[in-house]
């Protein structure tokens, strides 16, 4: 299946009838299109000239206790010999050094500067891998990383915490709800255990439904479960199962994830339909459970989300954790500043991985970014139409125009009109709106990559998957 992260991913955006499953665009540029920063430059002079007074705050535990079948998300299995207490270490370091960085310029610690200066947090989240991997213990470890190296008040912004079935302990899940959680998002994927074993996730649905349990008895306002449609083997009848079986815990939020196999994840390696029948099947079984959901009530707020209207929101963009002004802990997370966008480095592969984690866990020096990759002022704008055409309620032009100074037909006229051949825009949305069709919805996964910079692009088929 095309993946952007492939070296033969199509560079062309001229395609009349493009792929519906393109690429999951969840962040950009892409995190493949990051190289070694040649310069490493100071954490305290990146962000000197930020805006630190609504910063979004994500914090990355890579540990799992499997490795799913399409999951290309930077985690290992396990953490043998003390190694949760040597990345809770490192953590607590690099913690350190980025407050030390943010604060360098802060009038809310120097005593100059503007108001606008002042470090807050408007939002907070742990990911990964599977944060609750950690002991309550260790939990309340990371909530104080948070707290008091940090600066970040968890009970008074929003908090999401991704969950698994088997970590979701009682235990934990107290810590997380007196620490302040208000999101705990779970990954359960398929209700059928025939379907979760083909997905490489083998799991009982009672154990399913007894974590989904202790997570309500938490009393943690927001409860989201993740589905994924396109399993070897899932039928709509099967599919209306686990939708079922999910709505009758009454989520706040509900994903509908496709499934994608990605080179170095064990269904990357099997073999599976034809392209084109796999996109039919997915595309059904996505205008299923999106319909379905629609008729329980859910408003849908992006292709793949899903929330009861009055649920409490996350934030201003609602978890995604993409805006600028993100701080990332952890060897897996990323920053976003303006102009530039910094990690570590990365890879999908068992072992790269270990290294890499291995190699977190000994630095001492956390004062520079090493990782990235610059967003001049067209990326910029990239980004912004990117992200925000792919929420269901759409991109007001006024917005576009008062930050960038021009709209989106001026800067992006090609790939706007395509849209709008292809049926993907709303035409009844009004001259002050862009937003799109429910079929331009559908294929968000081709819209978005369709919005890739030629430069980016470029990077990405350079990059040599490990």
């Amino acid at each position: 299946m095309t993946d952007p992260t492939d070296p033969t991913y199509p560079t062309s955006t001229t395609t009349i009838a493009p792929r519906p499953y393109e690429s999951y665009v969840y962040a950009y540029p892409h995190k493949t299109a990051y190289r070694p920063l040649a310069d490493r430059p100071a954490l305290s002079e990146l962000w000197a000239g930020e805006r630190k007074d609504a910063l979004s705050l994500y914090l990355h535990i890579p540990f799992c206790e499997v490795r799913c079948g399409f999951c290309n998300l930077f985690t290992r299995i396990g953490a043998p010999g003390e190694l949760t207490t040597r990345y809770l270490d490192a953590l607590d370091r690099q913690a350190t050094a980025v407050a030390d960085a943010l604060h360098a310029h802060a009038g809310a610690t120097t005593g100059t500067g503007t108001e606008g200066d002042a470090v807050r947090f408007a939002a907070a989240a742990f990911g990964g891998g599977t944060p609750t991997f950690l002991t309550a213990g260790e939990l309340e470890r990371l909530c104080d990383i948070a707290e008091k190296r940090m600066g970040a008040d968890l009970r008074a912004v929003p908090l999401s915490v991704e969950t698994s079935p088997s970590t979701a302990t009682a235990d934990r899940l107290s810590v997380l709800a007196d620490r302040g959680a208000t999101r705990l998002s779970i990954g359960v994927q398929s209700f059928v255990e025939e379907e979760a074993k083909a997905a490489v996730r083998p799991q009982r649905r009672a154990d399913v439904e007894a974590a989904l349990g202790r997570i309500r008895d938490a009393r943690i306002p927001v409860l989201n479960i993740d589905l994924i449609y396109g399993i070897d083997g899932q039928t709509p009848r099967s599919w209306r199962l686990s939708l079922d079986a999910a709505l009758a815990w009454r989520p706040e939020e509900l994903y509908l994830y496709p499934l994608y196999a990605r080179p170095l994840t064990p269904l990357g390696e099997r073999a599976h339909p034809s392209e084109a029948g796999w996109d039919a099947q997915r595309l059904e079984l996505y205008r299923q459970g999106r319909d379905h959901l629609l008729a329980q009530g859910y408003e849908q707020v992006s292709m793949r989300m899903f929330r009861l209207p009055g649920a409490p929101r996350e934030g201003a963009d609602d978890y995604a954790c993409q805006t600028d002004g993100m701080i990332g802990l952890g060897c897996g997370a990323r920053s976003y500043t303006s102009d530039l966008h910094y990690s570590f480095d990365y890879a999908v592969g068992m072992r790269e991985i270990r290294t890499i984690i291995d190699a977190y866990t000994v630095t001492e020096d956390f004062s520079r970014a090493e990782v990235g990759r610059a967003v001049d002022a067209h990326e910029a704008r990239r980004r912004h139409l990117l992200q925000s055409l792919l929420q269901a309620g759409g991109m007001a032009v006024a917005d576009y125009r008062e930050r960038f100074g021009s709209g989106p037909d001026d800067d992006f006229p090609a790939e706007l009109n395509r849209f709008a051949g292809l049926g993907w825009l709303d035409t009844d949305a009004g001259p002050g709106l862009l937003r799109l069709s429910p079929e331009g919805l559908a294929h968000s996964d081709a819209l978005g990559p369709a919005l890739f910079s030629p430069a980016v692009r470029a990077a990405m088929a350079s990059y040599e998957p490990k």
